[in-house]
């Protein structure tokens, strides 16, 4: 029936009837805290264009999981920021690895805290890649690189005079050295299934409940479900990020973790932000090779791509409010363009209603007080 009989605003006329039909319902059960993991004691140390977000070392990242835990948020995923890299991630898969140290005194403090572990090598990759990288001919290593960066520029000795030229010249040869790089390098995608198999063992042995590959190699999923399987862990879930596309929006989160690539960019692995149909073709394609959920990265700018997964897929679906995400309300809102509260509860409520059921946010906290 048309106005007058219809009035919609009927039911928007105090705050009792709103919340009575409500369609799209937020709660913390709905959260994943991430949390960044780094060596040391006592470290509790502010990421500048996150702030509210910390670098922790593993005693304060039981303080934190454990208010984490107090506010409902079922669970966190971790992320490693290791004492060395190295060109094969070492650090990823060594049963002390920051991570695995963090997953056992987790579990031991707060055993009902569900943990996620990321599964990526760019944190502990001394190239910030995420996976095994080789030369389009011939492997080369990044001092191989230099070398012969520097032959081809026919650049010998230089003589320095005081710091700012030798600032100025190591800029110089840091380029050359990009350059050549660049264009001769490559994600070895097969090489690098077995660090990110044995990641996942590790991190698994470690204490870490649920295993989230990152990396956007194809064939992962199955490596990493054989793995687990071949280790005796075949009832530990995966949670693939199964559709991660290639975005300026991760750029906070790369200084959080310092895992920014020293060369290139991740556009020939990551997703085309322009492809929604090749987004359904990945996550149809990590379903078949196990994965028990499936994941959107980021989520507000493709609150498209988690809508179309939702009516397409039946396996549980998160999303990624990613750091840049976070960093523009953060900045927004110090400015004072826009409140706080209301906003971060908007973006969250807009992922919950395209269809995510489980999302991952920096906000997890603070949504959770404000439901509290």
């Amino acid at each position: 029936m048309a106005f007058p009989v219809t009035r919609l605003r009927r039911l928007r006329r105090t705050s009792q009837l709103r919340d009575l039909v409500r369609e799209t319902r937020l709660t913390p059960e709905a959260f994943v805290y991430p949390m960044f993991v780094c060596p040391g004691e006592g470290v509790r140390k502010e990421v500048r264009s996150m702030p509210g977000v910390f670098n922790l070392s593993v005693d304060e990242a039981v303080k934190e999981a454990r208010e984490v835990h107090s506010l409902g948020i079922p669970a966190v995923i971790l992320f490693g920021l290791p004492e060395q890299k190295d060109d094969m991630a070492t650090g990823a898969w060594a049963d002390d690895g920051v991570v695995q140290q963090a997953a056992r005194a987790l579990k031991s403090e707060v055993p009902d805290l569900i943990l996620m572990g990321d599964v990526c090598l760019c944190e502990y990759m001394s190239h910030g890649h995420c996976g095994v990288v080789k030369s389009s001919s011939t492997p080369m290593s990044l001092g191989a690189a230099a070398r012969d960066a520097a032959v081809h520029a026919e650049r010998g000795p230089v003589a320095v005079r005081n710091e700012r030229e030798k600032e100025s010249v190591i800029d110089e040869l840091a380029a050359i050295v990009a350059r050549s790089v660049k264009s001769n390098f490559e994600i070895d995608n097969d090489a690098s299934l077995e660090l990110l198999a044995r990641t996942s063992v590790s991190l698994t042995r470690a204490g870490i409940d649920i295993i989230a590959p990152s990396d956007m190699m194809d064939g992962r999923v199955a490596a990493i479900r054989r793995a687990l399987d071949e280790g005796g862990f075949n009832n530990t879930p995966i949670l693939s990020y199964a559709a991660k596309f290639a975005s300026g929006f991760y750029g906070p989160f790369r200084e959080a973790a310092d895992s920014a690539p020293q060369f290139g960019d991740r556009r020939s692995y990551q997703m085309d932000g322009a492809n929604l149909r090749e987004a359904m073709r990945e996550i149809e394609l990590d379903i078949e090779e196990g994965a028990d959920m499936i994941m959107i990265k980021p989520a507000m700018p493709y609150l498209d791509v988690i809508a179309a997964a939702r009516e397409r897929f039946d396996l549980p679906l998160a999303a990624y409010q990613v750091s840049g995400e976070y960093a523009m309300i953060e900045a927004a809102a110090r400015n004072g363009w826009i409140e706080r509260d209301r906003v971060m509860m908007e973006s969250l409520l807009s992922i919950r209603r395209a269809g995510a059921s489980i999302i991952l946010t920096y906000h997890a906290k603070d949504a959770a007080k404000l439901m509290a």
